[in-house]
């Protein structure tokens, strides 16, 4: 406080220091005010099973710039694990929440003492350059990260723009021989199939580091400004010396050396899917000065800028924490996967320059379609059409439409055609830029391929477990996609292809059997499959993906009321869904990890839950839809590292907090309708284009009081369950009076139900 004011160093009148004592704190307050970055806490979902991503990264930036652990199993995907104490460097590619691991790409590494090359090994960590690390030295906001390596004394320091990573290393007093080495063999978990490296002058390196894993065939292109020039700089394949200025192999390094430890070096990587020219104009563009501080307040400003698009009210602190927390983990993905001036690669590793479109990668469609595109037309509808896009260019590249890509490769992973809901919804909501003849022939072109048993259905009608792993789950996930190619025909005018898809999606209807009423498996001769164990989960070896009977059953979103009729009545079908929270049984030793979160055989943390607790309203108990959604608020998020119940998955899990703290989910996101549950904010806005806002204001709210009692639409009132996405985006205020008991006529009437947005 006195470098800021001085003149506090010396005895002041009492009146002085109780006068600025209030203005102090009311400044710090405005301050907090004004910054929502305050209220985020990146070590949320590091711990755990959350998998997220933790470091330096801006807005769906390229670069997202981390630490990076020894990877020790399932729970490093992201390469950083809470539980952890031993760091190999900072790598400039994550993913975030996924139950897969890749990336990492070029990891750097600053320490002192003699040489090494190698990392080490977690038993013998001295044998490396690695060093230990305590949490109480790590300092992590958005935008920045820190942390002091323990066995050099080196304090690191990272920061980023969109496609620069920016690292500050100082160093310890004395004089120490010190390193930096550029590791390009290291990934996350994937393996260097070429590498290179050169240097261009003695502040600027170039190369590229190639790879496969999850993504079979990446790219990634690089190059480093040093704030200093380099006094010496030697190049290793492995161990193994190489002689010149450049290198090229399968585990290149490139070591900066200084007998002398500089009291602080600085460097700016910037990276490209196409070129290192365009690495390096990508540093002149986005990070040409050595100003780390204002690189810094530029990404704390756009993170402020993005986290206003939902502001919220609350007098719980811990709400807030995880509310902004949960907006800062669904921005980080879909991530760009171009140049500044707009070059990008595709996935059929053609450079397409200059593209119109900001293109991206990393979409996790089988579990953000459920819930994070639908957020993204809420709060991120510039961003919207870009990511439709770049969509419909994997499409074209690759005669299908994306299923799980990944910088420049399909990774062909879950089941599903998942980019056709998300596309669906985008168009169906007005979302501009998208060219609807091309996306409807991109759709049935996907929904009629040979693979993956679709080519059953062309054939049989359905799926047979006898024939095709994951039957059920395939089968499910293909009905909710053709019920939005439907949407999008009928829309076109197309009511062939809008009759042929509707009879489609009601094909999940021959895998209900009302005998034990779940979703069961079928063999060729259309027979449910024995023998059948509605609690067993044997990963990604039965008919459910990821789950069992249980939790599969209600992945119907589409056609809700459908289902009920399956279950022959309200009654029953409530019963059913009631005893879902309650039953138990074990999954079995070889079930996923992904099964988590249970509430009863309820998997909060996998994707395949997150509408499930919204379905009581269609059988008109809404009442319970809000217990359910309070209970999972509460109990499944924390501001904790250990605090996301299941993999985070680039955004989904924090999109289905998001949507339901303001109180209201898109249970069929291509339906146009969002299902009320139960606010947990006290008030929010949603900021709009146009200047718009919609206002969600709870009355009465609190712990204590769940249940919706009434509800009003910009002042007149509104006896529906639910809310249309045309309301919402046309501006206004939703209020919801609260109270400690159901008021069980809400919603009731079946006019009132959400089965109504379906006609």
């Amino acid at each position: 406080m006195a470098q800021r004011f001085p003149f506090l160093s010396t005895p002041a009148a009492p009146w002085l220091t109780v006068v600025l004592a209030v203005c102090l704190t009311a400044g710090a307050v405005t301050a907090q005010a004004q910054s929502l970055t305050s209220f985020v806490d990146p070590m949320i979902g590091t711990g755990g099973h959350g998998h997220v991503f933790l470091g330096a990264n801006v807005p769906f930036g390229a670069v997202q710039l981390g630490p990076q652990n020894i990877i020790k199993g399932w729970d490093w995907c992201s390469g950083y694990h809470y539980s952890d104490s031993l760091m190999v460097g900072f790598s400039h590619t994550h993913l975030s929440g996924t139950g897969g691991s890749d990336l990492g790409d070029v990891l750097i590494m600053p320490y002192t003492g003699p040489l090494k090359t190698d990392k080490g090994q977690q038993k013998v960590p001295h044998q490396g350059y690695l060093s230990r690390y305590a949490h109480t030295t790590e300092t992590a906001r958005p935008g920045y990260y820190a942390v002091t390596l323990a066995d050099y004394g080196i304090r690191a320091e990272l920061t980023a723009t969109a496609r620069v990573g920016m690292h500050r290393y100082t160093f310890p007093a004395g004089g120490k021989e010190a390193h930096v080495i550029v590791d390009l063999k290291e990934g996350i978990d994937d393996k260097a199939t070429d590498t290179y490296i050169e240097q261009v002058d003695p502040q600027t390196f170039v190369g590229y580091r190639f790879s496969k894993g999850w993504a079979k065939d990446q790219r990634l292109y690089f190059a480093i400004k040093t704030s200093a020039p380099i006094p010496q700089f030697a190049i290793y394949n492995e161990a193994q010396l190489l002689k010149g200025k450049k290198g090229q192999g399968l585990a290149i390094k490139g070591v900066f050396s200084f007998a002398k430890a500089p009291a602080a070096l600085q460097l700016k990587v910037g990276i490209s899917p196409v070129s290192t020219q365009n690495a390096l104009a990508n540093i002149a563009a986005e990070a040409p000065g050595w100003d780390f501080a204002q690189v810094q307040k530029a990404a704390d400003a756009q993170w402020n800028k993005e986290l206003d698009k939902i502001t919220v009210e609350t007098t719980d602190p811990v709400a807030k924490r995880i509310f902004y927390t949960s907006m800062y983990h669904a921005w980080f993905a879909p991530s760009l996967f171009n140049d500044a001036n707009g070059d990008y690669r595709g996935t059929d590793k053609k450079v397409y320059p200059k593209a119109a479109f900001a293109n991206y990668t990393t979409f996790s469609l089988w579990d953000t379609y459920r819930t994070e595109q639908s957020l993204f037309t809420l709060a991120q509808p510039e961003r919207l059409s870009d990511m439709s896009q770049s969509m419909l260019a994997i499409g074209r590249q690759q005669g299908k439409l994306p299923i799980w890509p990944l910088v420049g490769s399909e990774t062909d992973c879950m089941v599903g055609y998942s980019a056709v809901p998300s596309l669906a919804e985008a168009y169906l909501k007005g979302t501009p830029g998208i060219d609807a003849n091309e996306m409807l022939a991109q759709m049935k072109a996907s929904s009629t391929r040979d693979d993956m048993g679709a080519q059953y259905l062309k054939t049989l009608g359905f799926i047979p477990a006898d024939k095709e792993p994951e039957s059920v789950a395939k089968a499910l996930e293909y009905a909710i996609d053709d019920w939005s190619i439907a949407q999008v025909a009928k829309k076109m005018g197309r009511m062939d292809d809008y009759k042929t898809y509707s009879a489609r999606a009601l094909y999940y209807k021959k895998y209900f059997d009302p005998r034990t009423r779940f979703m069961r498996g079928l063999t060729t001769d259309g027979k449910f499959q024995l023998p059948f164990n509605p609690i067993q989960s044997i990963h990604r070896q039965n008919n459910y993906t990821e789950g069992n009977a249980w939790q599969y059953t209600w992945l119907v979103p589409h056609d809700v009321p459908g289902l009920i009729g399956l279950f022959g009545s309200d009654a029953a079908f409530v019963q059913k869904l009631d005893s879902l929270f309650v039953v138990q049984g074990s999954l079995g030793e070889s079930a996923s990890p992904d099964i988590s979160g249970l509430i009863g055989m309820y998997a909060h943390g996998n994707e395949p839950s997150h509408a499930t607790t919204y379905l009581y309203a269609y059988a008109g108990q809404q009442w319970k839809t809000a217990e359910k959604v309070r209970q999972v608020l509460r109990e499944m998020y924390k501001d904790q590292p250990d605090g996301i119940s299941g993999n985070e998955d680039c955004g989904q899990m924090s999109a289905w907090y998001i949507m339901s703290a303001l109180g209201f989910y898109p249970v069929s996101p291509s339906s146009g309708a969002y299902v009320l549950g139960s606010p947990l904010m006290d008030r929010a806005t949603i900021h709009l284009p146009q200047g718009k806002t919609f206002v969600i204001n709870a009355k009465n709210n609190g712990p204590q009081n769940p249940y919706i009692q009434s509800v009003a639409l910009n002042g007149k009132p509104y006896a529906n369950s639910y809310v249309l996405h045309r309301d919402v985006v046309a501006g206004g205020t939703l209020e919801l009076t609260m109270g400690p008991r159901p008021n069980l006529a809400f919603g009731t009437a079946a006019a009132n139900r959400p089965r109504e947005i379906y006609e």
